[in-house]
């Protein structure tokens, strides 16, 4: 096939590519029916986003998908966005925004290749395996070409992985890093053998704040699957949405999202209940991948001392500990995950700035950045809990 030329494509809904034909590209892992690595790239989770209104007219994340093909096969895919705003994005550039409109210009819309609302590392061009290089060079081709034929002012890919970063670095994007914290399971047999590996001082510590937690009144329930009932989304969204309220205004997702989440998606999700009396009063929602939990969203309707740390973090690492999952992402930022086993890693992004001078001036300061997120990590890794030697 090599004499037939690539041609890229531009779609406004992911529901104008079969779900076959995406995921080939996004989890081709997956095709012998197990779970796909990342569960954010797939058809279905992007689908929901879309069909639920989460994403679309209106809410500043405008869908572009980028699907590359050679003759009828689809080689490679993006989910790619205009942006009116960085909000939900987790790797900010407000600054960046600023800058650019003091000086006369006009900085959205842009571009972005991301999952919206999902600060979590994984492949952001998804490519067949064995058409990784070339895959990925027609995709960032395609996105700036899109963006200077539409005098955008940038392109962002977010929350790429680090092969990703290096290879895009070498397309000639700009390499950003950022922090996050996750635990890592070397194959513990059970969340006491976790604890074991700490100091004397942090094991007691976490001992202590378990203990608190449950001391709330009543049970923490663990549901995936078909375990999950109508009811249980409907006491989570009171937890989003007071979540949502507090950290950003409004929330990101609709009502409509969770129960199409539920429909596609209930056996790649880790529902976490505090429930006191029959009635839930918080909750976690993780999404499980094949090897990977990720922590995505937390609420209460009442507060308890440490239920935040049971549900979101303990509970989690439990999870991954019964299940033989390598590793739990929870979340954006929060030091204070370090105390609970949860150790600093670097995040990647790329990025593209259309004006020479900008983007020089945005270059330096992504040197800068990367020395101090480095240097952060490795003070911080200094201070995790668990024992000397």
């Amino acid at each position: 096939m090599d004499d037939i030329p690539l041609t890229l494509e531009v779609l406004d809904r992911i529901a104008d590519i079969p779900a076959a034909e995406w995921d080939a590209c996004a989890c081709p892992e997956a095709a012998d029916g197990g779970r796909p690595a990342d569960p954010f790239t797939t058809h279905r989770f992007l689908s929901a986003l879309e069909e639920s209104g989460s994403v679309g007219p209106g809410t500043g994340w405008e869908p572009h998908h980028l699907v590359l093909r050679q003759g009828t096969e689809t080689v490679a895919v993006a989910p790619l966005y205009a942006k009116g705003h960085s909000q939900g994005e987790y790797i900010f550039d407000h600054a960046w925004a600023h800058a650019w409109e003091r000086a006369g210009g006009r900085y959205y819309p842009k571009l972005q290749i991301a999952v919206p609302f999902t600060p979590v590392t994984g492949r952001r061009f998804l490519v067949r395996p064995g058409r990784e290089a070339e895959g990925r060079a027609a995709l960032v081709e395609g996105a700036l070409a899109l963006a200077a034929r539409n005098r955008l002012s940038s392109v962002h890919v977010t929350f790429c992985t680090a092969e990703e970063a290096e290879a895009g670095t070498a397309l000639g994007l700009l390499h950003r890093t950022s922090q996050q914290f996750h635990f890592a399971n070397p194959g513990y047999g059970s969340f006491e053998d976790f604890l074991a590996t700490l100091s004397s001082r942090k094991r007691k510590a976490i001992r202590k704040e378990r203990q608190t937690a449950r001391a709330f009144g009543g049970e923490i329930l663990r549901l995936t699957g078909a375990d999950l009932r109508p009811a249980h989304w409907e006491a989570f969204w009171a937890f989003y949405q007071d979540t949502g309220a507090r950290k950003w205004g409004r929330p990101y997702l609709t009502r409509r999202f969770f129960d199409i989440l539920h429909e596609t998606m209930a056996d790649d999700i880790l529902l976490v209940l505090a429930v006191r009396d029959g009635r839930p009063v918080a909750g976690a929602l993780n999404l499980i991948g094949r090897g990977a939990l990720y922590g995505r969203y937390w609420g209460c309707i009442e507060d308890h001392p440490c239920l935040h740390f049971e549900l979101c973090y303990y509970q989690a690492i439990d999870h991954a500990i019964a299940h033989g999952l390598p590793r739990v992402e929870a979340g954006a930022q929060g030091e204070h995950k370090l105390a609970r086993g949860y150790l600093p890693v670097t995040c990647h992004s790329l990025h593209w700035i259309a004006d020479p001078g900008f983007r020089s001036a945005v270059a330096r300061f992504l040197e800068a950045e990367r020395r101090a997120v480095e240097e952060e990590n490795e003070v911080l890794a200094g201070y995790a809990p668990f024992r000397r030697g």
